[in-house]
């Protein structure tokens, strides 16, 4: 029988999933991507199986995963790394690689049971690990529809991550080449504030580093800082 989904993501890797979806699977899919849409889109009309939610930025409310199974996608191995900005506290604490989590949306933050997990390279940019978790998401769906799995309780200890603001981006602490280009890296995608460092009325702004040797190679912007006025 055919059914309908809702994929909840607000960010670019995810355009063209419910489409390839549809196509593996059969069934129906709808992707949202803001929370005025949400509000807007009748539920009770297409009566989700499976609300999947890869990327949503926003407290999703009770009236959606109260009432339809909501599936999350994390970005770490929980119940290590429950809260926010799990790829940029996953990298400066020095991690390469983490796990995807599919878990069932509760009300405490990132502490439903878990459906199934799978490995993911926090190598490269932000955008790069994005686009490498996007294809790992799309497959966790296909498996979940196929294989119908029942969610276990996470096992561990769990662990908060803080969700990190634009002036964490601020580089001016950081003491190696290397914890520099980690934290280049880590900002570096579209939609994130970037790392920078500011300099007397100056703000520089970085994206696209290399790491070589004795130096780290990127490309600049350089604007004025906030409350500066130009003259």
């Amino acid at each position: 029988m055919r059914q309908s989904h809702m994929i909840l993501a607000s960010r670019p890797w995810y355009d063209g999933m419910a489409e390839r979806l549809e196509e593996a699977t059969g069934d129906v899919f709808y992707l949202i991507a803001t929370p005025e849409e949400l509000e807007t889109t009748d539920l009770d009309a297409i009566q989700p199986r499976y609300v999947f939610v890869p990327h949503w930025s926003w407290i999703l409310p009770e009236s959606i995963w109260g009432r339809f199974e909501t599936i999350i996608f994390h970005m770490s191995d929980l119940p290590f790394g429950r809260g926010g900005s799990p790829l940029q506290n996953l990298i400066v604490r020095g991690f390469a690689e983490t796990q995807v989590t599919a878990l069932r949306c509760v009300a405490e933050l990132d502490a439903g049971p878990v459906y199934l997990k799978r490995p993911l390279s926090l190598l490269g940019t932000a955008e790069e690990i994005f686009l490498r978790a996007a294809v790992q998401v799309e497959g966790m769906i296909r498996a979940i529809l196929r294989d119908s799995p029942v969610p276990s309780p996470q096992n561990g200890v769990p662990s908060v991550f803080k969700r990190r603001a634009p002036k964490d981006g601020n580089m001016a602490e950081l003491a190696t080449l290397a914890a520099a280009y980690d934290h280049i890296r880590m900002l570096d995608a579209e939609g994130y504030p970037p790392a920078f460092l500011e300099a007397g009325p100056f703000r520089l702004e970085f994206k696209r580093a290399a790491l070589r040797h004795d130096r780290i190679e990127a490309d600049v912007s350089i604007t004025l800082a906030s409350g500066c006025l130009q003259k």
